[in-house]
């Protein structure tokens, strides 16, 4: 997208009234089908050439906060942890098991919850399964990690293993909000997971920070993202806040009068934006931000960024294999999802099934349009066919009258200022969008 400032992002509420998707996949998991999908995934994975990437799924965190959307669980079950990772292995011998010899893994993120919720030792056991039953060619290890519960030998876990990125959940540093959704995390907490994972050998170190929190206002944003800046974060994904407790329960704990209404968070959302920007940082899309050097920061500049279930991304691989309870596997003409239930995750498992119990077949159609909202969203233009064109150009015209978007040949070009429009226009794309109740302000 053109490089923007603050002071071309102009408020327009009509445009930003609907609730839209972050379009981490299209379709996105609102229309993926309740069925066993087990057969269908097992073909699809013995079909498999050339270069993967793995997803694993950790559903546990040591504490739950409120405001987390994730599928986690509280870590306070030793039995439950051990049954769940030695489910997870086996569903790693199962997959390595069916697939080609020439599949290739140069990518391996691991997430949550929090992959912290387990020992070391029992994540050192896990990346052992992967190295025995798959092909990884050097691959690119990273971790979701929560630093309040990240002891020494996590870093050295992290060192033995290679592991070169690394992303911690730091939402904000002002204690009187973090007691406000349920993580009271000093700061000490995160100049300690910062040292520790430099010396350890990490490379790129992310913060996920949040806007839009209960009782946080311009000033507190502003010095969580200087803070932030100042601890050396290579790159700081800066999210709004969902609120929908109608689908999250404990989200019922944080009271709907102290959320920022609509224009204070498009306020934060500039003013942040802005900040990082002036801190040296470089937008990536429409809520990451990396220092120049990083690969995600290459990435956006030389055309090559995607978009996938971890967010933006410089990973090329053309199929993503989830593994682990409700992790999402991403296929060229299929999306699978793994049973969410950890119970029921591990039965399955256990009985030498594939655990796909969700998913979606992606028609041509919606790989067109699967094209034209991660081009938008990652390289703010999209070339568009007249006849899709045709089906749209009523629901672009809001946006193109206030000068968001024009047309440059075949494409569609995203103008300065449209940062914070980029997923509403995208939405435009969309055919499943029918009605919006499950899905997060688009800024």
């Amino acid at each position: 997208m053109p490089h923007e400032r603050f002071a071309d992002w102009a408020y327009y509420p009509d445009l930003l009234a609907r609730p839209v998707p972050r379009y981490t996949s299209y379709p996105t998991a609102a229309e993926f089908v309740e069925e066993p999908f087990g057969e269908r995934q097992l073909a699809a994975t013995r079909a498999l050439r050339g270069d993967v990437s793995l997803y694993v799924h950790i559903p546990y965190c040591q504490d739950i906060c409120w405001y987390c959307g994730c599928n986690t669980g509280a870590a306070n079950r030793t039995n439950r942890l051990a049954a769940y990772l030695e489910a997870l292995t086996r569903e790693i011998e199962l997959v390595a098991g069916e697939v080609h010899p020439s599949v290739r893994v140069r990518r391996i993120a691991f997430g949550g919850g929090s992959p912290n919720a387990i020992s070391p030792t029992q994540f050192v056991r896990l990346v052992d399964a992967l190295v025995l039953g798959f092909r990884l060619v050097n691959p690119v290890v990273s971790i979701e990690l929560d630093p309040r519960s990240l002891d020494p030998g996590w870093f050295k876990a992290i060192q033995g293993i290679g592991v070169i990125k690394a992303s911690l959940g730091v939402q904000t540093l002002d204690p009187a909000v973090q007691a406000a959704i349920g993580r009271v995390q000093p700061r000490d907490h995160i100049e300690r997971a910062v040292d520790g994972l430099r010396k350890a050998g990490v490379g790129s170190i992310n913060f996920d920070l949040m806007y839009g929190l209960p009782g946080q206002d311009d000033a507190i944003l502003a010095d969580t993202l200087d803070q932030s800046a100042a601890m050396g974060a290579d790159r700081i994904a800066l999210f709004g806040y969902a609120h929908v407790p109608h689908l999250i329960p404990r989200q019922r704990r944080i009271a709907d009068d102290a959320l920022p209404d609509q224009r204070a968070r498009f306020r934060m959302a500039a003013e942040g934006h802005a900040r990082l920007v002036d801190a040296g940082y470089e937008a990536v899309g429409f809520d990451h931000f990396a220092l120049p050097g990083d690969d995600l920061a290459r990435a956006a500049l030389n055309g090559t960024l995607r978009r996938n279930f971890q967010g933006f991304t410089e990973d090329q691989a053309p199929v993503l294999l989830g593994l682990g309870a409700s992790s999402i596997s991403a296929f060229p003409d299929m999306f699978v999802q793994n049973e969410k239930n950890a119970g029921r995750y591990r039965m399955l498992v256990g009985a030498d099934h594939l655990p796909g119990r969700k998913g979606i077949a992606r028609t041509a159609d919606d790989r067109l349009r699967g094209a034209v909202i991660e081009d938008l969203l990652c390289r703010g233009r999209a070339r568009i066919e007249p006849d899709l064109l045709a089906q749209v150009r009523d629901r672009l015209e809001p946006f193109a009258g206030w000068g968001l978007l024009h047309r440059e040949g075949d494409d569609l070009v995203l103008a300065r200022g449209a940062t914070p429009y980029a997923r509403a226009i995208a939405a435009v794309f969309d055919a499943y969008r029918v009605s919006a109740r499950q899905f997060s302000s688009a800024v």
